[in-house]
């Protein structure tokens, strides 16, 4: 019986309260100059008086040795299989700028991308440019003309958009043109099977548009793209957990991640404060509340670990804004690791806490990856944690006779 269909059957209501504190790329390394992790390094005395009042462990968002992107790692935390629901990245883009995507549209993330004279990428952000620069050269972008295509390029944040293609005969399973890395070009699109052709064509004939269009636009003078995808069939929260749940998320992907799940998104600012402010306002409306941090997560894909560390002791001087309003449950984690020694995502497990009444605490009296490790929950599926959050929330009826 797949996981969910199992909750969904000894799911029960209750009154109790769950939040979630997504912690976007949590884990780190250690620095070579102190041997600690940018978490070891922050200074947490919020979360380390959590951690000692709750049960820690670290979970894999996907498995042992596979790096997740943002949204497999999501969708993992909220109880999905993410290899059984590969939801491409352009869906969730689109979802959250609240584009009104139609079911036979595909989708894609882009990034503007920087490239040198030899067309290799140098750089696969263009320097994060402003979000009023990505808006200015999607203006551009929008004009590009494919016959028998509709177009649509939006602005997301900072160096990203979506990229929304609308026609007959279109299919998404094409590779993506991001690279993933820099001194090499970006990738042509290729159909992975013989119907998505059409669509492969087409998103070529836009990546040669926009590198003419942008040439003279550095450091964003190129675009790379991924995540081709169109809206999937998804059981919602709110039908497996019997949930009335809302997100709290300042970044715009991750509230259109919220909406495919049947998530609530929440009005919020982008300052850190202004999340936890906008939990306070709501609190009285939902059971559940995914509040997601992003700033972590870009410090580590920009190799500055002292921001990295910046960014996590901001955010344990708003947990009491958190903590007092007593959740039933509280869940601190992340989706993923992004060390800044990496400058992207790994494959390190990521450091967890558990707190509830009934959540048999253990002796862990720090919240870092080292203490973690030793914590009563060991190294588990992150696709167990809803489960676990459920039940000690006593919203899981018992299984069986």
């Amino acid at each position: 019986m797949d996981n969910l269909e199992l909750i969904r059957e000894i799911a029960t209501p209750s009154p109790s309260k769950i939040v979630l504190l997504v912690i976007d790329g949590l884990g780190g390394l250690p620095h070579p100059g102190t041997a600690k992790t940018e978490l070891e390094t922050a200074n947490t005395p919020n979360l380390d008086r959590l951690a000692a009042q709750s049960i820690c462990g670290l979970i894999d968002p996907v498995g042992p040795g596979i790096t997740p992107g943002s949204t497999p790692g999501h969708l993992a935390l909220f109880g999905y299989d993410p290899v059984k629901y590969n939801i491409g990245r352009g869906v969730v883009a689109a979802l959250g700028i609240d584009f009104d995507l139609k079911p036979d549209d595909i989708a894609a993330r882009g990034n503007f991308c920087t490239v040198d004279s030899s067309g290799l990428v140098t750089d696969r952000r263009a320097g994060r440019i402003s979000t009023e620069k990505c808006t200015e050269l999607c203006r551009l972008l929008d004009e590009i003309k494919i016959e028998g295509i509709k177009l649509f390029v939006r602005p997301v944040r900072e160096h990203r958009f979506a990229v929304v293609f609308r026609g007959e005969g279109l299919a998404p399973e094409v590779s993506d043109s991001d690279p993933q890395q820099t001194g090499v070009a970006p990738k042509a699109v290729k159909a992975r099977h013989a119907p998505a052709r059409r669509t492969a064509d087409i998103a070529n004939e836009f990546i040669a548009q926009a590198r003419t269009i942008l040439a003279g636009h550095q450091p964003a003078n190129m675009v790379i793209l991924r995540g081709f995808s169109s809206l999937p069939i998804i059981p919602t929260m709110g039908d497996i957990y019997i949930l009335k749940p809302a997100a709290i998320a300042a970044y715009p992907m991750y509230r259109g991640l919220a909406k495919l799940v049947g998530m609530q998104p929440l009005k919020t600012g982008p300052a850190i404060a202004d999340e936890f402010d906008a939990l306070k306002q709501n609190y009285a409306d939902y059971n559940f509340f995914f509040l997601h941090i992003k700033g972590t997560d870009s410090a580590g894909e920009d190799g500055d670990f002292d921001r990295k560390v910046n960014v996590i002791e901001e955010i344990d001087k708003a947990l009491p804004a958190l903590t007092g309003l007593k959740p039933d449950v509280i869940v601190v984690t992340g989706d993923h690791s992004t060390p800044a020694l990496l400058k992207s995502h790994s494959w390190h497990p990521v450091p967890v806490l558990l707190y509830s009444k009934w959540c048999r605490a253990d002796r862990v009296g720090e919240f870092t990856e080292q203490a973690c490790i030793m914590g009563g929950l060991g190294i588990f599926p992150a696709t167990q944690l809803m489960p676990l959050a459920m039940a000690n929330a006593l919203k899981l009826a018992k299984f069986g006779a």
